[in-house]
């Protein structure tokens, strides 16, 4: 049975889950489309997840996704953070605002968070994807016996084999091209940052179970050179940033428009790298380098972020947003979710039309 089948979607387009991007009015409008909308939700607790899940299925009857960090269990480490905190703190004092002098452990993860489990086997999602690795795999045999079909993400061959291994029924073979978290399991190993064409030809080639390619992709063309590649499908984040659907902010959007051109992958923000666009994140990076200063552990760094960025925000900055963008920034389209999956499908059969 092929993946969009076996998930019950028409088109092989997949919304990216995009915590804190992507809402429930954005997957609906995906799904009702024919594609396959999602929702991150490892950002919130359980009962929030719950409200994002039935949200969307006021909306629509058809497949969804709901995406969860599955990192390893942050260890505290209070002198690490309170060094990053006094770096950063004459940031602070621009805006008049004391910086913390500790940091808290902001987001869970699906390896420990029973509460996250047990929600989603109260309510069933149908589909649910993983970032950052794997659950133990009684999570996984629990989801799929009620029927959850399972994603994984892997930048590497080698985390790839590990994902079919755990069972899962498509890899999501996120390029280094691509916008927000890099999926990579191990943040502080090596990291061959693998083009999404590259990963996606190397992972169809050597792995049995379906591989659907992100990164990067912004337009019907990219979709069908993915799936000329071997891909069963494409996942699409940036592409949707600026849809009228998003919570992006007016200041993500224009970031976009202004400096898409100019991403780069920072660790500062959150303790783990993620892409983003050109900001005081990015500019500040040669010189935390050039310092030699140890950023504080994921997510207790984005803890800092988030307090710096509302510091500057109550003072009319927006530059110390997470800008989270991939490669094809500036060719994000200003539209409804819906609209846009219309108009990659109608360049998709443009571009197949014009090579007879």
């Amino acid at each position: 049975m092929s993946l969009l089948k076996r998930i019950g979607i028409t088109h092989p387009i997949i919304q990216a889950p995009m915590a804190g991007t992507a809402t429930p009015a954005m997957a609906v409008a995906v799904s009702n489309a024919g594609g396959l909308g999602s929702v991150g939700i490892g950002a919130g607790d359980a009962e929030a997840g719950r409200k994002v899940i039935r949200a969307i299925r006021e909306g629509t009857d058809k497949p969804f996704n709901v995406n969860l960090f599955v990192h390893e269990p942050f260890v505290s480490d209070t002198a690490r953070d309170a060094a990053w905190c006094k770096y950063l703190a004459p940031e602070f004092d621009k805006y008049g605002v004391a910086a913390p002098s500790g940091l808290r452990t902001i987001y869970g993860t699906l390896k420990t968070d029973k509460d996250m489990l047990a929600m989603l086997l109260e309510e069933k999602p149908p589909v649910v994807s993983f970032h950052f690795g794997l659950p133990p795999p009684e999570v996984t045999k629990a989801l799929k016996n009620y029927g959850a079909v399972l994603l994984a993400s892997a930048t590497s061959l080698e985390e790839a084999k590990a994902c079919e291994a755990a069972g899962v029924d498509a890899v999501v073979a996120q390029g280094y091209e691509a916008g927000g978290h890099r999926g990579i399991f191990n943040p502080n190993g090596p990291d061959d940052q693998l083009s999404t064409a590259s990963l996606v030809s190397l992972l169809t080639k050597s792995i049995g179970v379906p591989v659907i390619a992100a990164g990067g992709i912004m337009d019907g063309a990219g979709i069908n050179a993915y799936l000329a590649l071997g891909a069963a499908a494409a996942q699409l984040g940036t592409a949707f940033i600026d849809t009228t659907e998003s919570a992006a902010p007016p200041a993500h959007r224009k970031a976009l428009k202004e400096g898409g051109q100019h991403t780069r992958l920072v660790a500062a923000i959150s303790g783990r790298p993620a892409r983003s666009v050109e900001s005081n994140w990015t500019r500040l990076l040669d010189q935390i380098e050039k310092d030699g200063v140890q950023i504080a552990g994921y997510p207790n760094a984005y803890d800092l972020a988030k307090q710096l960025h509302g510091a500057a925000s109550a003072k009319g900055d927006q530059a110390w947003g997470p800008f989270w963008a991939g490669q094809g920034a500036p060719l994000a389209r200003q539209m409804g979710a819906a609209e846009l999956v219309e108009t990659l499908l109608k360049e998709m059969k443009e571009v197949s039309r014009a090579k007879l």
